[in-house]
């Protein structure tokens, strides 16, 4: 078999296991000879102790059926132990060489496909599973004794072993017709399936956003439409094998009444004894029993080969490089892009367009531009997350293609924006990083990242658990914890991707000088729009669609994004502005919310922008100033009380009485 088979990862897992269904096939040859003892008892009592008063005989198959029994029972669950074995080692092996297989894919395979496709793929090992170590693995072993059973009824009872061949025939091509109606419907119905658990795993997701803005109304039509189809697909599927099983149930009795009719004209004809009739009619439940249930089991058989090929298909689709080719010592943490190009697939536009850009080991580098720029398509790209379209991207030199994803995950602390965080304690989700951490650099991390201070607080501190994705804790604290796991192990390269989302002010500040101390020591890229970090850093990147628009130290950037006249470093608030509107599509302009003033001016002639004067804000605190003297206050509201008692009472106010 071709090595990209998709069934090849079976086989080459089910040959260690020869022997042991060698086994399983071995129980139950023995356990079909020992089920022909009833109706050879069944004929001898028929045929001798009924008709010659065969007391002793009667008494001796007694006893042999005793033995046959006790045999039968032992041989039985020796099958099943095996069986269990069996399913215990299936279970081991697939799931872990599934495990290990999504854990080696690429990130835009894993992003290709929804959630519920993954989550289908661990169904479809519970479905290999069962299928080879359940019933319907031992009717597998017994198919073959149907014809068996056929040769001895020819063998006793030759004018009704005719009767069973032509509904063996019958039985045969019947099968063939089931199998692929119920393939169709199989079909169908796995594809509703799994739009039925992407709907559940989105609205389980945004629980709270559902919640909070009762979006029953509008995911009610939406669960009913597809909950609707899943039924009528599994109604569909139900009905087809139904009605197969019960055209077989028919089939079964009919076949009893010809085989009662042909047997009793063929005792009449003294071809026949009622003994050989009895003993006939008990051996059509064996021949039939199997095709009975080969007709009950298609769904189940049909599901099996679907998942094998499903997980065939992932099993030989491409992993990230496992091995690393070249080695290299910890680097500096210098990083250098040259030409790349990005898209998300080849039919849409470029997220990322012909960059070339170098970020000098050390030091903090910042990355601006409005949405969809292409900013954090760009960090990934650098985690090697991404494989870019054209170009490459080297890291002190080297392509970090030539390393494998284990050893640039830790060259590489990296705090997404989104912070998911992981069920199990604070501890656990900080030390996960790094195998074996020690409790102290655990607290360092926890330290620097401001994650200590509040840790400590908890009942349980360190150990507390935070719940499913760390629903316990704050937005603001998950972050916090997110970037104290991205320090974990000193990597020389930490890339942030807007960190200070969640924090508050005096975290900002934290956080910045957090940035300031990693930047003298390792090289940090981070994604931000926040005035306070963009202020420690040493050079700037503005992206626009994809492309660089400037680029440079900060101090000569800076004025070119948020004006000339403002002083960014001590700058309040700024926010970048779209600039699709702009004339010379300039990034932003630098505003503080609470003391800019803006005077605008159009003329009939004229409907645009004239002249937007900003006044400088006051620089940045250490600490907020939230604390006053009570004289400045009360100073504050005496001029207020002035101000009342000089302002005009309105007329309505008066009675309409100067």
């Amino acid at each position: 078999m071709a090595e990209n088979s998709t069934t090849a990862w079976l086989n080459s897992f089910l040959m260690p296991l020869r022997p042991t269904f060698n086994e399983v096939v071995a129980l139950s040859v023995f356990i079909n000879i020992l089920a022909l003892a009833l109706p050879i008892v069944t004929l001898q009592i028929y045929d001798r102790v009924i008709s010659y008063n065969g007391f002793s005989t009667l008494q001796g198959l007694i006893v042999g059926m005793t033995i046959v029994v006790i045999f039968d029972f032992v041989l039985r669950q020796a099958r099943s132990r095996i069986l269990q074995n069996v399913a215990l080692r299936i279970d081991v092996y697939v799931s872990r060489k599934l495990f290990n297989k999504l854990m080696s894919l690429p990130m835009q395979t894993l992003e290709d496909e929804p959630s519920a496709h993954w989550l289908s793929l661990f169904r479809d090992a519970d479905t290999i599973r069962y299928v080879l170590s359940s019933k319907s693995a031992t009717l597998i072993a017994d198919i073959p004794f149907v014809l068996f059973y056929l040769i001895i009824i020819f063998v006793i009872a030759t004018p009704i072993a005719w009767v069973f061949l032509m509904v063996l025939l019958i039985f045969m091509f019947f099968a063939w017709q089931a199998a692929a109606a119920v393939t169709a419907a199989n079909n169908s119905e796995q594809k509703t399936t799994q739009t039925r658990s992407s709907l559940v795993l989105e609205m389980i997701n945004a629980r709270s956003t559902i919640k909070a803005m009762s979006l029953e109304r509008v995911m009610s039509p939406l669960w009913e439409d597809v909950q609707a189809k899943h039924i009528e697909a599994s109604v569909n599927q139900s009905t087809k094998i139904e009605n197969f099983s019960n055209i077989s149930a028919g089939l079964i009795m009919a076949t009893f009444i010809c085989v009662i009719t042909v047997g009793a004209l063929a005792i009449i004809g003294h071809e026949l004894t009622v003994g050989t009739l009895v003993a006939t009619c008990m051996l059509s439940s064996l021949l039939l029993g199997p095709l009975n249930q080969c007709v009950s089991n298609f769904r189940a058989y049909h599901s099996f080969r679907q998942s094998v090929e499903r997980l065939g298909e992932l099993f030989n689709s491409a992993s990230e490089r496992q091995v690393s080719t070249v080695n290299m010592d910890k680097p500096n943490g210098e990083i250098i892009l040259e030409n790349v190009s990005f898209a998300y697939s080849p039919e849409l536009a470029k997220v990322i367009n012909n960059i070339d850009i170098s970020f000098k080991a050390t030091g903090i580098h910042a990355l601006v531009g409005s949405n969809g720029s292409g900013k954090s398509t760009l960090l990934r790209l650098v985690l090697g997350l991404y494989k870019p379209m054209n170009g490459r991207i080297l890291i002190d030199g080297a392509d970090i293609s030539q390393f494998s994803r284990e050893e640039l995950s830790t060259w590489m602390g990296f705090v997404p924006q989104d912070c998911i965080l992981f069920s199990g304690t604070v501890r656990d989700n900080i030390a996960c990083r790094k195998l074996g951490i020690s409790d102290d650099e655990v607290l360092r991390a926890s330290q620097a990242a401001g994650v200590h201070h509040f840790v400590v607080d908890m009942p349980d501190g360190y150990n507390t658990e935070i719940g499913e994705a760390g629903c316990r804790l704050s937005c603001g604290e998950r972050q916090r914890i997110a970037i104290a796991r991205a320090l974990v192990g000193d990597p020389p390269l930490v890339i942030l991707d807007e960190p200070s989302s969640n924090l508050d002010y005096q975290a900002e500040l934290e956080l910045r000088k957090l940035l300031k101390s990693l930047g003298k020591k390792c090289t940090v890229i981070v994604v931000t729009h926040s005035p306070a970090l963009l202020a420690c850093c040493d050079d700037l990147v503005a992206l626009d669609k994809g492309r660089i628009y400037v680029a440079g130290p900060s101090k000569d950037v800076l004025p070119k994004l948020f004006g000339a006249g403002a002083d960014h470093s001590n700058s309040a608030s700024p926010q970048l502005i779209n600039t699709e509107s702009q004339k010379h599509n300039k990034i932003g302009a630098m505003q503080d919310s609470s003391q800019a003033q803006t005077q605008t001016k159009a003329t009939a002639q004229q409907k645009k922008l004239i002249a937007v004067r900003a006044v400088k804000a006051p620089p940045i605190m250490d600490t907020p100033i939230f604390d006053r003297s009570e004289n400045e206050k009360q100073k504050e509201q005496s001029k207020l009380n002035e101000a009342q008692t000089n302002t005009p009472v309105s007329p309505d106010r008066t009675g309409g009485k100067p």
